[in-house]
């Protein structure tokens, strides 16, 4: 029999990262098991953003979108290094439609039929004004009215554009969001085991027996509870791997993004309103880029077999080219990727309408076990806390919440003081560019100056991959944040993989493959 933990955890995404986080900072022994790398599936494939989510009040979400805004600058304060203030232009046009299913759709129809399920201006004005003021905002600027004639954010639009709202949210890296939990989980104590597969889970008296396996060699360990964050697989796990029936399931959402050439010349987001209800984000992306997404699809099969299909690439592109002077093609895609939401099933009749709220379930019978349903990006670290407050019983005499404002690996610095730390770095640093030393900072914030230690020239960080990617920060991924492959690092760590040929990336592959063994015996 193996080690004894308080508490294990299965699945290495947000939420099974956040709550290993929360637990281990409470003095509990902690494992957590993700069957491949950490933010692997849906967690690394959001739109990346920290949203109360606007449209959610359509579907008189307040609760959800009320905690979501609360916990935007709670998370800005713990990261600013991987997630920073951004401004959100929404252009205004009488073309723009309701979602019929919403709630605020089917009454307007019915008080004000001659509307004929326009989304009129003052009511997006009065969604943001509930935007501006649902969530205690204190760093964020308000909402404000913009003139598009002449400006920056007109340029890239049809000259027919000539209003627009401009409100904030927050941007994240979504991935790196995960690892860095998953990192202080580990350094206040807990185990994680990145691909192992928890092969069975079964209840022994007072405890939790979980088999586990690791590249074809088993382990048995025990834990006085079990908690299932498996996202999409949440509920192939309650009944394959713990063996229980269960009427709560998850509804499969595929969101698809695509990924362009820069369309526009400033730094704010765009967020348009579709001619069939919906909406989608045109979002700056990796400094020469722009992103676009998401779709709502119904996914059937293994999430990870989740790809943007070409009819959602070309729906996003009819969609954005609805707003672009210039139109878009499927020649300008540059990247695609496809994340499975795993939605809590409560009975929506689409894909849009289904909530996006979370649902923790215990069973308390014997040994305690946690389900963990649905959720989203921005509200893991609330999540986190719940699911605590479900746990808490079989732990008593622990901490009480202690995440908020605390900051992850790297994030010890002001919201404000980007700019400070990546001039320190080029300062100790001179070799350094402006860009690399912008990448390094938003990558691993305080954390950058480790990564380049005693380097005085860019020879002495070792071989170089391409990219600005260099032996001493690939060395760093693979000891200090859990990376084993190539994809690891250039679509999970970083976004590299935008830059980098597929010659590169096999060459940054061959040397993690050689020496894997040398690190894992350090």
């Amino acid at each position: 029999m193996g080690a004894r933990y308080d508490l294990f955890v299965i699945g290495g995404g947000i939420n099974g990262c956040g709550i290993a986080r929360d637990a281990a900072g409470r003095g509990l022994s902690v494992c957590l098991a993700e069957m491949g790398d950490l933010a692997g599936a849906t967690s690394s494939a959001s739109t990346k953003l920290f949203h109360g989510g606007l449209r959610y009040l359509e579907f008189f979400e307040f609760n959800l979108v009320r905690h979501a805004l609360e916990e935007r600058e709670t998370l800005l304060r713990a990261m600013p290094h991987i997630s920073w203030p951004m401004r959100f232009v929404l252009p205004l046009s009488r073309d723009m439609r309701f979602d019929s299913t919403t709630p605020t759709s089917r009454l307007l129809t019915t008080f004000m039929p001659w509307m004929k399920g326009r989304r009129p201006d003052w009511l997006i004005r009065l969604g943001l004004f509930l935007y501006d003021n649902l969530g205690g905002r204190k760093i964020l600027p308000g909402t404000r009215a913009l003139d598009l004639r002449g400006t920056p954010e007109g340029a890239a639009l049809q000259d027919r554009f000539t209003k627009a709202y401009e409100y904030s949210d927050c941007w994240v890296e979504d991935a790196r969001l995960v690892v860095l939990n998953a990192r202080d989980a580990e350094e206040r104590g807990a185990r994680i085991l990145t691909r192992t597969r928890v092969v069975a889970a079964e209840r022994a008296g007072d405890h939790w027996r979980i088999t586990l396996d690791r590249d074809g060699t088993q382990e048995v360990v025990e834990a006085r509870a079990l908690v299932n964050a498996g996202g999409p697989w949440v509920a192939d796990i309650v009944q394959g791997v713990i063996r229980q029936n269960s009427r709560e399931n998850v509804r499969l959402v595929r969101g698809s993004h695509i990924v362009v050439p820069r369309v526009a010349e400033h730094d704010k987001c765009y967020f348009f309103q579709g001619s069939d209800g919906r909406i989608i984000f045109a979002i700056p992306y990796e400094t020469d880029f722009t992103l676009i997404g998401t779709t709502d699809a119904e996914h059937h099969g293994d999430p990870r077999d989740a790809t943007c299909t070409d009819a959602e690439r070309d729906y996003l592109l009819a969609f954005a080219n609805q707003y672009f002077r210039n139109a878009l093609s499927a020649e300008d895609v540059v990247w695609t990727y496809s994340g499975v939401r795993p939605l809590y099933d409560d009975g929506a009749k689409s894909a849009t309408a289904a909530t996006r709220d979370y649902v923790l379930s215990v069973d308390d019978t014997g040994p305690v076990l946690l389900n963990v349903f649905g959720g989203k990006i921005t509200t893991y670290r609330k999540l986190a806390e719940d699911a605590w407050d479900r746990l808490s019983p079989a732990f008593p005499g622990t901490r009480g919440h202690w995440t908020a404002g605390v900051p992850l690996p790297g994030g010890d610095f002001p919201v404000e003081g980007v700019q400070a730390l990546i001039d320190g770095l080029r300062a100790a640093h001179p070799f350094l560019s402006e860009r690399w030393a912008k990448r390094l900072v938003r990558a691993y914030g305080t954390e950058a100056a480790l990564i380049l230690d005693g380097a005085t020239t860019p020879e002495d960080l070792g071989r170089d991959f391409g990219a600005t990617l260099t032996e001493a920060e690939l060395r760093w991924l693979m000891t200090r944040e859990y990376a084993r492959r190539a994809e690891d690092v250039v679509w999970r760590r970083s976004k590299l993989g935008l830059r980098l040929t597929p010659e590169q990336i096999e060459g940054i592959d061959a040397f993690m493959k050689a020496e894997a063994p040398a690190l894992a015996a350090q």
